[in-house]
């Protein structure tokens, strides 16, 4: 197992994001793989779509990704598969504006599997309308 637990998959990904490492967190994504992206409305199921969501995810200007810690929540769904939920934040420039987009997102991984992420849904915390 290349993953000791699904919380080092969690970091690898954040951390691939905020270094432009696209390879390695490409790479992370299991061949049949499902992403729900948030800075996209089209579902990607494809090797060569989520590298290029990825890819054009990294253009963006001082890109970060900041997890909020206890916001995450890890249920078990078996032996070596785990479901990761929680609230990260993507920080990038917009107009020489670093914005903040909070999003809550759910990981399903296998630790047994080489490339762990089975699916990966992401999206931004809506406004409240009260």
């Amino acid at each position: 197992m290349p993953f000791q637990n699904a919380e080092d998959v969690l970091s690898r990904w954040i951390s691939g994001i905020c270094t432009g490492a696209i390879d390695e967190v490409e790479g992370l994504y299991h061949e049949t793989a499902v992403l729900v992206p948030t800075f996209s409305p089209h579902t990607v199921n494809t090797t060569q779509g989520i590298r290029q969501y990825f890819e054009q995810l990294a253009t963006r200007d001082n890109l970060q990704v900041r997890l909020y810690d206890k916001s995450l929540k890890k249920q078990p769904l078996g032996k070596n598969a785990f479901v990761l939920s929680g609230i990260y934040a993507f920080e990038f420039e917009v107009d020489q504006m670093l914005l903040t987009f909070p999003s809550r997102f759910t990981f399903a991984v296998d630790l047994s599997l080489e490339q762990p992420i089975i699916h990966h849904h992401s999206s931004q915390v809506p406004r409240n309308l009260s």
